[in-house]
């Protein structure tokens, strides 16, 4: 199973089956000792004993976090802004469950690993928008991203020299002398009906701001869900298919001393993304605390574990003589 995307479904069926399988066990465990006349009083007290640290197990063994707990962080002054296609293509399914809804998963998951840098969110289709500004601010950042849908922008085609204009644009006009490296993550299927971005190319190499870009979708490709149907090509009057378009993704990345990554059916480099990120250079400019989920599973262990050898080693009298 992959935790990322779990099958509901699967989960119920297992939970029933394991539900049927307990409920088993204790009828036969009670038919059996009320053979050998064991006290009810006993017999219970058994059964609840048992039942209860093996709860305590399961519970630990899904790693609760209750509350929150503080930690300290260097700030090290990297810059980085994430800029997220949500063009109509951005629905297709060859990604499961949706390439925009892998993204979503994908950047919570990236932005974790930065808790130190200030990050920024910017959509894009024909027309760019600043969705939030650079923060520090991780949980306001995975609200934004939880939001993300199709229906926020424009869809009228999808111009990848929007976003980099903007984040041009933005570390610009904001200039932090502490900051040593500044970055953009494009995140497209690749596909560019926009006019031509030499400009805004050279201009990002200039100023040492690097562009990785990560392509999602595959060559194949897949129609365009809308509604209770699909997108048609007027052209043709058949279902639309939006196909992984890597050249512009790879040519951006390259021109601006970035690198290309790729989500699709046979490669998954998200990880190696996130390494190259961390590799870039920031200088430090303090310190801060940040908040972190406080993961209490050893308390629900420690009770099981205590549980389970009172059981063992205090045996309950179930048959009397």
């Amino acid at each position: 199973m992959i935790w990322a995307y779990p099958d509901f479904r699967l989960i119920l069926v297992l939970g029933a089956i394991f539900a049927l399988l307990y409920l088993f066990y204790i009828s036969r465990f009670w038919l059996i000792n009320r053979r050998l006349k064991v006290e009810k009083r006993r017999l219970l007290t058994k059964l609840i004993l048992r039942t209860l640290y093996f709860l305590l197990f399961l519970v630990a063994f899904a790693g609760p976090s209750i509350g929150t707990s503080t930690k300290e962080v260097k700030e090290e002054g990297k810059d980085i802004f994430l800029a997220v296609d949500l063009s109509q293509s951005m629905n297709a399914t060859d990604i499961g469950p949706s390439r925009l809804q892998r993204i979503k998963f994908e950047l919570k998951e990236l932005i974790k690993s930065f808790p130190s840098d200030r990050i920024g969110l910017i959509i894009f289709s024909s027309e760019a928008y600043m969705q939030c500004p650079l923060t520090f601010d991780q949980n306001v950042l995975q609200l934004y991203i939880d939001g993300l849908n199709t229906g926020l922008v424009p869809n009228a085609g999808t111009d990848l020299s929007g976003p980099l204009r903007m984040a041009l644009d933005r570390f610009t006009n904001d200039p932090s002398p502490e900051v040593k490296s500044k970055s953009v993550v494009l995140i497209s299927d690749g596909e560019d009906f926009g006019e031509d971005y030499e400009s805004v190319i050279s201009s990002l190499g200039e100023q040492g701001i690097k562009v990785y870009s990560l392509g999602i979708g595959t060559e194949s490709g897949s129609p365009i869900p809308r509604g209770n149907g699909v997108v048609i090509d007027p052209n043709t009057g058949q279902p639309a298919e939006s196909k992984l378009d890597r050249s512009s993704l790879q040519r951006i990345a390259v021109e601006t001393g970035g690198q290309y990554f790729e989500i699709s059916d046979q490669t998954q480099e998200v990880s190696s993304l996130v390494t190259s990120l961390e590799q870039l250079k920031g200088g430090s400019i303090g310190t801060r605390q940040v908040e972190a989920s406080s993961n209490k599973y050893f308390y629900f262990l420690l009770a099981g574990l205590v549980l389970s050898i009172l059981d063992m080693i205090l045996p309950i009298k179930t048959i009397k003589l």
